[in-house]
């Protein structure tokens, strides 16, 4: 079972992401369960989505304490706090103008980081990151297929479906250059 954490803060799309890459997995037919937690339930405040997905029936019910692999969409948020959820070697994305070695003293953890606010505002995105943090992380995870994924981001965009589908790819692109 991969079980994934995504972190955020509020207002910046992690749930959305969350609910998102559950769709992908689900489009490829594994099973999915997703959950949220909320620190204040105001944007700025920190929040958490958490997925696991399956070939079987997903019977946990409780928090997430040995994630596979994470997503960090604020680099500030990268720290002891967060990664006391992780796995040993776990598969971890962080939002960060820094590159990738700048996270190497954290630990035991394969940690890439995107410029998600760069691919954003290069394809007319704005401060909105979560179609171009996806792409990088399903490259990282290798599932699901870029492409199911960016078939979810095209449907559930609320609007400039073509840019978050080019800013999904273009994080997928360059993460894969990474590797």
């Amino acid at each position: 079972m991969r079980q994934i954490i995504i972190l955020g803060r509020g207002g910046q799309g992690a749930q959305t992401a969350g609910n998102l890459l559950a769709q992908a997995f689900y489009a490829e037919g594994l099973q999915v369960q997703t959950f949220a937690t909320y620190g204040g339930a105001r944007r700025g405040t920190p929040v958490t989505s958490s997925l696991r997905v399956d070939d079987k029936p997903i019977r946990a019910r409780c928090n997430i304490e040995n994630a596979t692999a994470m997503l960090c969409f604020d680099e500030s948020l990268l720290d002891k706090n967060f990664l006391r959820n992780a796995a040993r070697g776990s598969l971890i994305l962080v939002n960060s103008h820094q590159p990738s070695e700048a996270f190497s003293g954290l630990g035991d953890y394969q940690i890439k980081a995107v410029d998600g606010k760069a691919i954003a505002r290069q394809n007319g995105m704005g401060k909105v990151v979560n179609s171009a943090l996806l792409g990088a992380f399903v490259r990282l995870i290798q599932e699901p297929n870029i492409n199911t994924m960016c078939q979810v981001v095209e449907q559930t965009a609320p609007v400039k479906q073509a840019q978050n589908v080019a800013a999904c790819r273009m994080a997928f692109d360059l993460l894969q250059q990474q590797l």
